[in-house]
């Protein structure tokens, strides 16, 4: 199975993450970009002049990834050791009750709040 490619925004920066979809605006979790109606629009800065030509896929990917609530990137060469997270611990196989360091213990941001980096 091929991985699916995010997509940023070149106006605001937002990042379509196909795994995470966008279920508030009735794209499942899956949803490739190139599936997307081409009437697509950034959620965040809604630049519908240029809709869906205003994003450009992410070259490869880094397994960086950033929550959405604070800007903090999860890097796997790094990991938290800290927290006990190992450097090499990919985002995926981190315990689904992880918090974002910076954020998570106040605003109760988890695992879910973050998306694939570049």
């Amino acid at each position: 199975m091929s991985q699916l490619r995010s997509y940023v925004c070149q106006a605001c920066g937002y990042i379509y993450d196909p795994s995470r979809g966008e279920p508030k605006n009735g794209i499942p979790p899956g949803t490739a970009f190139e599936d997307l109606p081409e009437n697509y629009t950034c959620p965040v800065c809604g630049n519908a002049r240029v809709g869906k030509s205003a994003f450009v896929a992410l070259e490869a990917p880094t397994g960086r990834y950033r929550c959405i609530a604070c800007g903090y990137i999860y890097d796997p060469a790094r990991g938290e050791p800290k927290h006990g997270i190992v450097p090499g611990t990919a985002f995926e196989d981190l315990p689904e009750s992880y918090v974002c360091p910076v954020c998570g213990v106040y605003a109760r941001v988890g695992k879910s709040a973050f998306v694939a980096s570049d």
